[in-house]
């Protein structure tokens, strides 16, 4: 199935049940009424989603329209817990080679993760509002999963089946700011505004083949600014798994439906298929010359992220945002 959560106005939106080519859409409140009401009744509702879905496929329903993504809020506009992991190794591993830092046995084998602000997640077609371009802002293009109720301590080969949904992400970030939150050994805060995702969220069928050992393997597209900026393969390099990653996060505390886990900035060690963020460019570039060229983005620069089928099909639509000047 495909899902996604129009503006209504309210805070957590109108969901909305969307055809899989995304070229109709239709709400169904007398199943659910948000993205959020869906996930925590996901095993009473999915069945009955899933008949309409597959009716909305073949033009059965009357009341369908014509799904349009600049509608879309994020999938779920707000969520209980949005935690991001750093699935692939190899681009920390180049983040610490650009300083001259020795990275820890560990972190090939513990992943990393952050808990990011979840309380006002930014549309994907909305203007990333931000106050100091010297502030280094970056964006990172990402994949996440949605899950339902997850017990804590529960197992990587049991974590796989509490990932309900996926979509992509851009983990909007602030460079210059990183450095000195991470001095005070207390992990990222400011660094971290709010973060977008797709306008469409998937169920892990609907990519086929392409989901497999609980990885997406298909590139990420970024273009910066209409230029082709990378599309690493997500099913490349990556060294923790979401079944890996969801399993993480719940060790110590159970996580409660409609939590957001991600992978991290996509990341090959095949550099020929461009990176997802602007840190990993410059740092090539530091350790290539001694220091970087490519600069953060100012006001005014435009992101897009997107994901194609084997047959050139947009999966989850696009986050298409520019970065303009907040004036409080």
């Amino acid at each position: 199935m495909k899902l996604a959560s129009y503006n209504n106005g309210r805070r957590d939106g109108q969901l909305m049940l969307v055809s899989k080519d995304l070229s109709k859409a239709v709400a169904v409140p007398a199943i659910a009424h948000t993205m959020q009401q869906l996930l925590d009744t996901w095993e009473l509702l999915q069945p009955q989603l899933q008949e309409l879905y597959e009716a909305l496929n073949d033009g059965l329903i009357d009341s369908a329209i014509e799904f349009d993504e600049a509608k879309c809020l994020s999938p779920l506009p707000r969520a209980y817990q949005w935690a991001d992991g750093s699935a692939y190794v190899n681009h920390v591993e180049l983040v610490r080679k650009a300083r001259g830092a020795e990275m820890p046995e560990t972190f090939w084998t513990d992943p990393l993760v952050y808990q990011g602000g979840s309380d006002c997640f930014i549309a994907p077609k909305a203007d990333i509002p931000l106050a100091n371009e010297e502030w280094g802002i970056d964006f990172e293009s990402e994949i996440a999963v949605i899950t339902d109720d997850v017990p804590m301590g529960v197992t990587t080969e049991n974590a796989e089946k509490h990932i309900k949904l996926l979509m992509l992400v851009n983990d909007v970030s602030l460079r210059n700011l990183i450095p000195g939150e991470l001095a005070k050994g207390f992990g990222f805060y400011q660094a971290k505004p709010s973060s977008s995702f797709s306008p469409v969220a998937v169920t892990p069928e609907e990519l086929g083949a392409r989901w497999e050992d609980a990885k997406v393997h298909l590139p990420l597209i970024t273009h910066l600014n209409g230029s082709l900026f990378g599309r690493p393969n997500a099913g490349v390099d990556m060294t923790f798994n979401f079944s890996q990653l969801v399993s993480h996060v719940a060790k110590t505390r159970p996580l409660g439906a409609g939590a957001i886990i991600g992978s991290g900035t996509i990341s090959n060690y095949d550099r020929s298929a461009g990176s997802s963020c602007l840190a990993e460019t410059r740092m090539l570039e530091t350790i290539a010359d001694g220091k970087p060229s490519t600069s953060f983005m100012k006001f005014g620069d435009r992101v897009r992220i997107e994901m194609l089928d084997d047959n050139e099909q947009t999966i989850f639509g696009s986050i298409d945002q520019q970065v303009v000047e907040y004036k409080g």
